[in-house]
């Protein structure tokens, strides 16, 4: 199983400089193999919250990206949800203050880890490198 960060899957719904890369690689990979978190749904929405605060996107269309997002983690996804392993893990990632991570990223490596994931994408530079820190199996994918 791989699993994907939220950093990872929204240039799939957001034009970013990274989409195309985004689209082809995800394209090569098999559908039953790709997981997320109830979490990564969670930071997705957060980040459309965020863009439309700013004024970076509409209402409507930062609902029309939520649903295409949902569309595509039920077509392609596995969704796992966090338990008090994750979560204590979490914790004791956090613990390593010098890898700089946050909570939800901790909650990513936390989820990853403790269902044995064969890779973890994400783009989130400080991520990747706090999950290597960590020896956790960690690629940004489209190199």
């Amino acid at each position: 199983m791989l699993y994907f960060d939220t950093s990872f899957l929204a240039p799939l719904i957001l034009e970013e400089a990274t989409s195309t890369r985004i689209e082809r690689f995800m394209t090569r990979l098999p559908a039953g193999d790709l997981a997320i978190s109830h979490w990564t749904r969670v930071e997705f929405s957060s980040l459309l919250a965020r863009q439309v605060r700013m004024g970076d996107l509409k209402r409507r269309a930062a609902e029309a990206a939520d649903a295409q997002f949902e569309a595509i983690v039920a077509e392609s996804f596995l969704v796992l949800l966090p338990d008090a392993d994750d979560y204590n893990l979490a914790k004791e990632y956090l613990g390593h203050y010098r890898t700089g991570l946050r909570a939800g990223d901790a909650l990513h490596l936390a989820i990853a880890h403790n269902r044995r994931m064969e890779a973890i994408y994400s783009l989130d530079k400080t991520l990747l490198a706090a999950g290597r820190t960590l020896g956790l199996p960690m690629s940004a994918g489209i190199g």
